[in-house]
């Protein structure tokens, strides 16, 4: 993809694009599905895929559906009342969205995930080539979370929501740019609700924890009345994304036309520089963490070799083993500090890995009994967070 000196795509050449649009957004001026939002995105989506684009649309908004069909307390709704919601609107929003695209004749396809379908490298793969025959019979897919098994987001914590699920995606399907709606244009230097001197940011070449901590719990991002997502978990969606190699913009869906000026390589809301290579799907999968079933602790002179160069892992540098696990299994390597480091297929089982931890390769088969290997995890089944 070209780009400009600053990052930018000079041209609209993206092939693959997801976009998220937050419950926030979707109810703006309300508590209830906005029909004049809903028809603005299937027309920008729309006219998108006539210039020859794939777009995954990631949608929030099942449960602001189910209000508009059954009566409910206005304040104080649990999870199970929330869940109950989310099973009346989901299909009130997908028959609106299905209005909303018909009248561009585009048909749309929906997929309700929980993280329990991306865990197994056998399901992602699934998932991700229904998705991508989807796309390449010109059917726009409406991804959103299964409120209905999956709680987390109801909850109201961190983990379930959809900028998490939008980030997955757009690695599962090797997108070239997610786009975050919502109704901030954007990331700011500081709460622009409570705070007005807040400076827009255009660009940021790299989430690091500086960024990271303006998305604290006071910043609330794009709606803390229906949306649960919040401008922390904006960062790390776009952290993940840029990690492997996909652009991330995070702008208003209230913008006028935004998709398609994005498309075109105007420069709206923040742009989010990729800061590693276009990964392959597996190794995309390995970063996601959604099949990681154990972590190990290193020491730092294995975060040095690791981070420094493509190197593989050896039991030398291990110091704990955390969780159960099998040989073959995802782990995620920490840092002494608990901070990831890598991920990776693990040659060894949890119960192998604690019996040679700290001990050198050529003793392996000494202390094991077995040997598969001098490494716990070989440089190209190991991917850097």
């Amino acid at each position: 993809m070209s780009r400009t000196g600053s990052g930018r795509p000079a041209t609209a050449i993206y092939r693959r694009v997801v976009v998220k649009a937050g419950s926030a957004l979707l109810t703006h001026g309300g508590d209830r599905v906005n029909d004049s939002v809903i028809d603005s995105l299937a027309s920008q989506i729309a006219s998108m895929r006539h210039k020859g684009m794939e777009v995954v649309l990631v949608s929030s908004g099942a449960t602001a559906a189910g209000r508009t069909a059954v009566a409910v307390p206005e304040k104080g709704l649990n999870v199970p009342l929330k869940q109950v919601l989310a099973a009346v609107g989901q299909g009130l929003l997908l028959h609106r969205y299905e209005q909303a695209f018909g009248a561009h004749d585009v048909r749309v396809a929906q997929a309700l995930l929980t993280g329990h379908d991306l865990d197994g490298r056998l399901a992602y793969l699934n998932v991700r080539n229904t998705l991508l025959k989807l796309l390449e019979i010109g059917v726009v897919p409406i991804v959103n979370e299964n409120d209905v098994v999956h709680v987390e987001q109801l909850s109201e914590r961190a983990i379930g929501d959809n900028d998490t699920l939008s980030a997955l995606v757009a690695n599962l399907v090797d997108a070239d740019l997610l786009v975050i709606l919502g109704e901030l244009n954007g990331l700011y230097t500081a709460d622009p609700h409570i705070d007005p001197s807040a400076d827009p940011i255009s660009e940021v070449a790299a989430i690091d924890d500086g960024i990271l901590a303006m998305g604290g719990e006071s910043f609330s991002g794009d709606g803390v009345q229906v949306g649960y997502g919040g401008m922390a978990a904006k960062l790390q969606a776009a952290k993940l994304v840029t990690a492997s190699g996909t652009a991330a913009v995070m702008a208003s869906g209230l913008e006028p036309d935004v998709l398609t000026r994005l498309a075109d390589g105007e420069r709206v809301g923040t742009y989010f520089a990729p800061t590693g290579s276009h990964l392959e799907s597996r190794k995309r999968w390995m970063l996601s963490g959604m099949g990681a079933r154990g972590e190990v602790v290193v020491d730092d002179g294995a975060v040095t070799a690791l981070t420094s160069g493509k190197r593989s892992l050896l039991p030398a540098g291990i110091t704990e083993v955390r969780g159960r696990f099998n040989r073959g299994d995802v782990v995620t390597v920490l840092a002494p500090s608990g901070d990831g480091v890598a991920a990776g297929i693990a040659n060894y089982g949890s119960i192998d890995i604690d019996r040679i931890k700290g001990v050198r390769s050529a003793r392996i088969a000494e202390v094991l009994g077995h040997e598969y290997g001098e490494e716990v995890i070989h440089r190209s089944n190991l991917v850097k967070l």
